[in-house]
């Protein structure tokens, strides 16, 4: 699908992107390609597929909420530059 320059400017206006004329050629043919990916999304059969009406008929899933220490330290503190024993070591930050 092919936009016209002057709708590409609407929709970057819409979207509050400051764009320069040399940059409408390139975002005509990403919209126009975002515009095809739609329009095979229309030629998909859905009969008989239920409408999401929303995420309220979900059920979230629980787990114990127990205080753990992640027991990662040392996976965690092999990433670090400079260690002092079991804590990170930076460098002091006076202002």
């Amino acid at each position: 699908m092919s936009l016209e320059p002057a709708t590409v400017r609407r929709i970057a206006k819409l979207a509050r992107l400051g764009i320069d004329d040399a940059e409408i050629a390139q975002l005509q043919v990403e919209l126009g390609g975002i515009l095809g990916w739609i329009e095979q999304l229309s030629e998909l059969d859905v009969e008989g597929v239920e409408p999401i009406s929303g995420v309220g008929q979900a059920a979230l899933r629980m787990r114990a909420d127990v205080v753990t220490d992640g027991a990662t330290r040392e996976a965690v503190l092999s990433n670090a530059p400079d260690r002092a024993g079991p804590f990170f070591s930076v460098p002091k930050v006076v202002e």
